[in-house]
């Protein structure tokens, strides 16, 4: 799931950077990756009974269904929507990463080994001792 959810980090800020000519050409790589990465997980949570399915595929689908919407508009040359896009991708994926994917994370984890994994953050802070 890191791994994936790396490729993603990846994958957007492509496309923060890419000039207008190249964001559909982007939108299209995001799609692909989108598409394989949301059924992975999907494929997940109904191999597991995650409890959350539901929500967690809703959030899912909501994305692929804007970028149904944003992709012939960036073709027709409506650039500032697919930065929208873009930008909206950016504000959204760390909130589903923390909540809904980390949940799926334990989720799994819990049903596999029976307990929960540990998480480490970077720059969460200094390491107090008792």
């Amino acid at each position: 799931m890191d791994d994936v959810h790396r490729e993603f980090v990846v994958i957007v800020d492509a496309m923060l950077g890419c000039a207008d000519a190249d964001l559909a050409a982007n939108l299209d790589i995001f799609a692909e990756h989108a598409e394989s990465h949301f059924t992975q997980e999907r494929v997940w949570m109904e191999k597991t009974a995650f409890p959350a399915t539901d929500c967690h595929v809703d959030e899912h689908n909501a994305v692929l269904k804007s970028l149904a919407e944003v992709r012939p508009l960036v073709v027709a040359g409506r650039f500032d929507i697919g930065r929208s896009f873009v930008a909206e991708l950016v504000r959204w994926f760390p909130g589903h990463a923390d909540y809904m994917d980390a949940s799926l994370a334990q989720w799994m984890v819990k049903k596999q080994l029976g307990g929960a994994p540990v998480v480490f953050r970077r720059g969460a802070g200094e390491v107090k001792q008792t």
